[in-house]
């Protein structure tokens, strides 16, 4: 991966992030973080 996908791919994740605290409010931000909280540990325990 080259600096300039990485720094496409981090601006669009950034991006998103805003536009769904900015128009939802953060409920949902929360929820999708612990989601992917439980993901990782999830994933680290079949590795």
């Amino acid at each position: 991966m080259t600096n300039r996908i990485a720094l496409i791919l981090g601006l669009t994740l950034i991006g998103g992030i805003v536009i769904d605290l900015l128009l939802f409010g953060s409920d949902h931000l929360i929820f999708l973080s612990k989601k992917l909280i439980d993901l990782i540990e999830w994933m680290a325990f079949w590795r």
